[in-house]
């Protein structure tokens, strides 16, 4: 008899390391398509002659895709695989940015900015779910995490090659030549992405049948860990990321007064502080399961606090210093949204991953698309006063805090349940 090793655990390995690596270069790409508008703001309004408004449209509508696409991709990443879908993915969102290289309209620059949003969406669950057939599931946390971290080494090239090429080398140079990277991406996943190591194939999810897919998102939706991972992702991750995708150049370069060039150096800090960040609760969270309700609560509990004494500060302007410390904080609502997939992970067998991380990965994306709403909405109705504009993040928070505290002690008790189950099965594997 052994214990060594659960049944369908997979060994890891430098081989797992290599594949699940090349799943999370296809990621890298995607974030930096994804991200590479931000540094184009200008550049776009000018070539497409928009205003603000229609501007903000772009990030708005990229958000929906991916909101909506992630119960989709989740059920296609269970039914055809890893390899498939990020096929599938890289070709649309290659095909999107080559297509915004080229627009010259309005209308077409949004529709290939919608392709891209749809490819970005099937980039990430179909890496979570990679690791998960490559890697033991006590590694989980930290794969999970540093491949996050690798996603925002993205924005950081938008943020510095891809805004410097747009001024040397102009638009389409720039954007068309970006594309090449996904053309590499999508080569390398035909050739060398396998979905599993030989051996450990998970059980193969129906195909077809009256009402699959209903059943397959239900089932998903009853565990508790499924639930309380989407609430924690829905609560962690919008304040960064309405910050970095739209409102956190204006609010600091208009309400704060600072110049453009130390805006754009506090968004970097957010980024470095997101991969720094991600690192260490990572580690903490492999090590200590029962981190993760406490890392995300915490980190809800000091963005809602920074968020509070920047917007009640008394004068005009708040210090720099608490606006430094302000995006440190930011940097660390990516980390914590990942602790919702750490939920999900055990509560789901592997056949149905795909289609609870879908169910997971909603959840931030639709808190990230209301508040940029939101936040557009009441700027316009309140004369631009981004103290009352940016309050509407505590309401979402506190939506979400109230859901992740009703969910807690259940999905606590159903995962121990699943861990004592796992237990007894592993003692009786023959050896």
């Amino acid at each position: 008899m052994t214990t060594a090793r659960l049944p369908g655990d997979p060994p890891g390995g430098r081989r797992a390391v290599a594949v699940w690596g090349l799943g999370v270069g296809v990621y890298f790409i995607a974030i930096t398509y994804r991200t590479s508008l931000g540094v184009a703001g200008i550049d776009a309004a000018e070539r497409f002659h928009i205003n603000a408004s229609a501007l903000s449209s772009f990030s708005i509508l990229q958000l929906l895709v991916y909101a909506g696409m992630q119960i989709p991709v989740g059920l296609l990443v269970d039914r055809l695989g890893t390899r498939t879908v990020l096929a599938l993915g890289a070709t649309l969102f290659t095909t999107g940015q080559f297509a915004f290289a080229l627009s010259h309209s309005y209308p077409m620059a949004l529709a290939a900015r919608a392709l891209l949003g749809c490819g970005d969406a099937m980039t990430f669950i179909s890496v979570l779910r990679l690791g998960s057939r490559w890697f033991p599931a006590r590694r989980g946390p930290l794969i999970g995490q540093i491949a996050a971290l690798i996603g925002m080494a993205g924005n950081l090239i938008s943020t510095l090659v891809i805004a410097q090429a747009l001024h040397s080398a102009g638009w389409t140079p720039t954007f068309a030549g970006s594309a090449v990277g996904g053309v590499v991406v999508l080569v390398l996943v035909l050739v060398f992405l396998k979905d599993h190591p030989e051996g450990y194939e998970p059980v193969a999810a129906p195909r077809g049948g009256k009402g699959f897919v209903r059943r397959q998102i239900a089932t998903a939706w009853r565990e508790p860990g499924t639930r309380l991972g989407m609430w924690v992702h829905f609560t962690t991750q919008f304040p960064a990321m309405v910050f970095l995708l739209l409102w956190g150049m204006p609010f600091l370069v208009e309400a704060e007064g600072l110049s453009r060039a130390t805006a754009g150096e506090l968004l970097t800090l957010v980024v470095l502080s997101n991969m720094v960040i991600g690192l260490i609760y990572g580690q903490v969270i492999a090590r200590h399961h029962a981190a993760r309700a406490p890392l995300a609560l915490g980190t809800v509990g000091a963005t809602a606090l920074l968020w509070g004494t920047v917007l009640a500060w008394p004068s005009a302007h708040a210090p720099l210093w608490l606006l430094i410390t302000l995006c440190v904080v930011l940097g660390s609502c990516g980390p914590a949204s990942m602790i919702g997939f750490d939920f999900a992970r055990p509560a789901n067998p592997p056949e149905r991953i795909g289609t609870a991380s879908g169910i997971v990965n909603m959840g931030g994306f639709t808190a990230s698309m209301t508040t940029l709403l939101a936040v557009g909405v009441l700027l316009d109705l309140t004369g631009d006063n981004y103290r009352i504009a940016f309050a509407s993040v505590f309401v979402l928070q506190t939506l979400g805090v109230s859901q992740v505290l009703r969910l807690r002690g259940r999905a606590h008790r159903r995962e121990r349940e699943r861990v004592v189950a796992s237990r007894v099965e592993a003692v009786h594997v023959p050896a």
